[in-house]
């Protein structure tokens, strides 16, 4: 079982920046993928972004291209989500989950991953 801690929220204005990390410990990180969700009060959990574990292949959310970028650092077990351009509707608490692949189970599924963190919260404000 891996172990995640993610940081790096805050208040911030649009059209500003954040960067998210997301810190792991337990398992081989190298071999899991991890992805970015977020959850908005009273809407679906939908997916963010997620990087895959041997390619680092990334995939967005069409609502995020070109604004988020996502990273992994192994040697330090974590994984970064930098947001720019940010916008009020990107406010929701964003959670760092990982696992391994799956066949047939894209990464843009909740089903796809297994440890979750409890999240950090980004507030946008207009």
């Amino acid at each position: 079982q891996v172990q995640l801690v993610e940081s790096g929220g805050g208040l911030v204005q649009a059209g500003d920046s954040l960067r998210l990390s997301c810190s792991a410990s337990g398992g081989t990180f190298s071999n899991y993928n991890v992805g970015w969700f977020r959850q908005a009060p009273g809407k679906e959990r939908e997916f963010v972004a997620a990087i895959a574990a041997i390619s680092s292949a990334t995939r967005y959310a069409d609502s995020v291209k070109g604004r988020f970028t996502v990273s992994r650092d192994n040697a330090k077990w974590t994984v970064f989500l930098q947001m720019s351009s940010l916008k009020p509707e990107d406010t929701a608490v964003y959670l760092c989950p990982t696992g391994r692949t799956r066949i047939g189970i894209p990464a843009g599924v909740q089903d796809a991953y297994d440890d979750w963190g409890q999240g950090t919260q980004v507030t946008v404000s207009p």
